[in-house]
């Protein structure tokens, strides 16, 4: 039986993905000794046995040429109180370092000084998918703080340690 497929609006899309909530990231590298960022909702786990991340990067994005030419990423997962980080990271200003503290992970890899927690993955794998780069990676080192993490939903921000449990 022959089907049609037809795609989804965007504005059906937008819908769906308001829906969603995920954590707040900030994915890092470093090219030539200077860090390069941008803000990524679009990362997960893959595997605790190998130790295994993926992160999901658009190609026009300005970091994208530092991450393909890349060794390692970090994963910066802010904090409750770095609302301001993620928006500076959100934008394609050519500094979003400038006057952040940060310290450097496995392989000279930026970490933002703050965050809720952090990792830094070495790069086995790049896989394209049309207008995204998705990156694989094993993770070598990780950082954990004592804020809570902060949370994306429907265009805001949240306290990611409010969440109320369900009975």
């Amino acid at each position: 039986m022959p089907t049609t497929e037809t795609a989804p609006s965007a504005e059906d899309l937008k819908r769906v993905h308001r829906s969603f909530v995920t954590g707040v990231t900030i994915v890092t590298t470093s090219t030539g000794g200077a860090p390069r960022g941008l803000a990524v909702n679009a990362f997960c786990s893959v595997s605790l046995d190998p130790p295994l991340v993926l992160v999901c990067v658009q190609k026009t994005s300005s970091t994208y040429p530092s991450l393909f030419a890349a060794t390692h990423f970090g994963v910066n997962i802010l904090s409750v109180d770095q609302s301001g980080v993620a928006r500076r990271f959100a934008t394609k200003s050519a500094d979003k370092f400038s006057g952040l503290a940060w310290h450097e992970g496995e392989a000279g890899t930026p970490l933002i000084d703050g965050c809720s927690s952090a990792l830094v993955a070495r790069i086995g794998e790049r896989l394209e998918a049309e207008t995204h780069t998705i990156f694989m990676g094993r993770v070598v080192q990780v950082e954990h703080g004592a804020a809570a993490p902060m949370v994306y939903s429907a265009g805001g921000f949240y306290d990611g340690g409010r969440l109320a449990p369900l009975e």
